[in-house]
């Protein structure tokens, strides 16, 4: 949920629709939170399970850049392998607009690229050993936790309970998490739209013939900064 307020006479000294214009940047700053809350575990709710990163790294799958990105992620150990030894297949990748210069001079042992235009998928550009790499773009990935994450993104599912609802407020009370009231609509001739959104998200790890151990089995790897980045 989130609250955006607005002295009433802003508004009417506008000549055009101020709220018009912040709602958009309310969805904006509602996918960064919820895909920072995915990935990174940042600000989740009690109720849901720990962010992929975080989940990848308890159960081992984790590589530590070394200096030489190939092996990092296409190595008999890296990224790709990890995910590979508990039974699940890649099928995607997310990073940061950082990685995109590191992806950019890698070669194949045949000296060919191998972050290349994605022609499967218009919807992300760009390919890595045949499977989208999509870059958050939104401020949500953290490279001081992750590199790459890696996995069979199938595995990762996502329930909508109830879509982004927009109500206005003209007698409400805007306190901060210490319960000090910030703003008093009324009293400061203020209003204010509140935004909510309810959603889950959770990760099947399905049972397979490969890994053999449900308990330390994950369907994503990532790769971590070297120490000192």
């Amino acid at each position: 949920a989130g609250i955006v307020p607005s002295p009433e006479g802003v508004l009417e000294d506008a000549n055009y629709d101020i709220f018009g214009e912040i709602t958009p940047r309310v969805v904006e700053a509602f996918g960064r939170v919820i895909d920072a809350a995915v990935l990174f575990g940042t600000n989740k709710p009690a109720s849901w399970r720990d962010g992929l990163v975080q989940s990848a790294i308890a159960a081992g799958n984790v590589v530590t850049e070394t200096g030489d990105l190939f092996i990092d992620i296409f190595g008999e150990d890296g990224v790709i392998a990890k995910v590979e030894m508990d039974g699940f297949i890649p099928n995607g990748y997310v990073s940061s607009p950082k990685m995109r210069g590191k992806l950019r001079g890698l070669r194949d042992d045949n000296k060919q690229p191998l972050f290349t235009q994605n022609l499967r998928e218009s919807s992300s550009p760009y390919a890595l050993d045949g499977s989208p790499i999509n870059f958050a773009m939104n401020g949500a990935f953290d490279t001081t936790v992750a590199e790459l994450i890696a996995g069979d993104f199938k595995e990762a599912v996502y329930s909508i309970r109830q879509d982004m609802t927009v109500k206005f407020l003209d007698q409400a009370v805007i306190s901060d998490a210490d319960g000090k009231i910030i703003y008093n609509l009324a009293q400061q001739d203020m209003v204010a739209l509140r935004f909510v959104m309810r959603l889950g998200w959770e990760v099947k790890n399905g049972i397979n013939a490969v890994s053999g151990d449900y308990a330390t089995q994950f369907p994503f790897s990532v790769l971590t900064p070297a120490l000192g980045e």
